[in-house]
């Protein structure tokens, strides 16, 4: 009974879509690095797309909390 608590803590990050892509894009990275034979700049670009996706996904949800009545600070 306390293995499957413990795996549903273990896979609780996993329904953040934040979380989700860092670990695509980490795991592109290794792939890229050790498997694929690309090269620096395809590997850049993986981690910046990867980068990207994170900030616009957090700013999406900035924007979700503030139509819901979040304050607006500067």
């Amino acid at each position: 009974m306390w293995v499957l608590e413990i795996l549903k803590r273990l896979g609780r990050p996993l329904v953040s879509r934040k979380v989700r892509v860092a670990l695509a894009t980490v795991l592109a990275a290794y792939a890229a690095e050790w498997g694929l034979g690309v090269s620096e700049e395809m590997m850049l670009t993986i981690l910046g797309v990867g980068t990207a996706l994170i900030l616009g996904i957090a700013h999406e949800d900035q924007g979700l909390k503030q139509g819901m009545g979040g304050s607006l600070r500067s």
